[in-house]
C-alpha cells in the first residue's frame, strides 16, 4: 500500500492510520472476497463519510473500521460468532503497541467487538453504531450482491434452489442457497441501521438489490 486509500481530513489521524496499514494488509492476505482488503477500504471510506455527515469526530469510528477485519474465523467455524471479540482483542494489542491512549483504544475495542451482524447487539456508542452501519451497508447494493455470490461460490454452494428459487413451498435456507440470503438477511439490513445518513444511503442500495433479485428470477425462468 503506497498511501492511505482514504482521508479523514485530519492529517495526524491519517498518519496514525497509515502506520497501521501493514498490519491491516497482512491480516487480509488470503481472505475471501467478502472480507478482503477491498472490503476494509470500502467500509472505512463509508465510516469517514458517515462521521462527516453525522458530525462525529472520526478517530474512534474510522479506526475501528480500518481494523475490523484483523481476524476472522472461517465461515462455518464453530467459534465464528467470536470473530468480533478476537478481532477487538488484536486491535487493542496493536493500538497499544503503537502508543494509542487507553481510553480511545477501549472505545475502538468495544466498537469492533459488537459490530458483527450475527451477534444482534445494538451498540451504546455513536462510534460503534457508525461501524455497524458502515459494515452493513457493504452487504447491500451491487457490492452486497457480489459479496453474497462470491461467498456462495467459495463455499461450493449453488446460487439458488433448482425447483423453488423463490422459496414458495420451502423454508429459506440461506446457508445453502445464495438467493435465499437476500430474504433471510440482506433485505432486513435497511431496517436495522442506526444513523439517518446510513438509512439514506441504504435506500438506493436496497432498491438496486430488489431490482437485481427480480431480474435474476426472470432470467432463471428463462425470460
Amino acid at each position: 500500500m503506497i498511501s492511505l486509500p482514504f482521508s479523514t481530513s485530519d492529517a495526524a489521524l491519517d498518519r496514525a492510520l497509515e502506520a497501521l496499514a501493514p498490519d491491516v494488509e497482512r491480516a487480509c492476505e488470503g481472505a475471501d472476497a467478502a472480507h478482503d482488503l477491498l472490503h476494509v477500504v470500502r467500509v472505512t471510506r463509508t465510516a469517514v463519510a458517515l462521521c462527516q455527515r453525522e458530525s462525529v469526530a472520526p478517530r474512534v469510528a474510522v479506526t475501528a473500521a480500518w481494523l475490523h477485519e484483523l481476524f476472522n474465523y472461517p465461515k462455518g467455524h464453530p467459534d465464528s460468532k467470536r470473530s468480533g471479540e478476537v478481532c477487538a482483542e488484536r486491535a487493542q494489542t496493536l493500538l497499544l503497541s503503537h502508543g494509542w491512549e487507553q481510553a480511545t483504544v477501549e472505545s475502538i475495542r468495544y466498537a469492533i467487538a459488537v459490530h458483527p451482524f450475527s451477534l444482534g447487539i445494538t451498540p451504546t456508542t455513536i462510534d460503534a453504531k457508525i461501524l455497524q452501519d458502515s459494515d452493513r451497508l457493504d452487504s447491500i447494493g451491487a457490492i452486497g450482491a457480489a459479496r453474497c455470490f462470491a461467498t456462495s461460490a467459495a463455499m461450493g454452494r449453488p446460487f439458488y434452489h433448482l425447483d423453488d428459487p423463490r422459496a414458495e413451498a420451502r423454508p429459506l435456507e440461506d446457508k445453502q442457497y445464495a438467493l435465499d440470503h437476500f430474504a433471510a438477511k440482506l433485505f432486513k439490513i435497511s431496517g436495522v441501521l442506526h444513523t439517518e445518513s446510513a438509512r439514506k444511503i441504504a435506500e438506493g442500495r436496497a432498491a438496486f438489490l430488489s431490482a437485481f433479485e427480480a431480474q435474476l428470477l426472470r432470467e432463471i425462468d428463462g425470460q
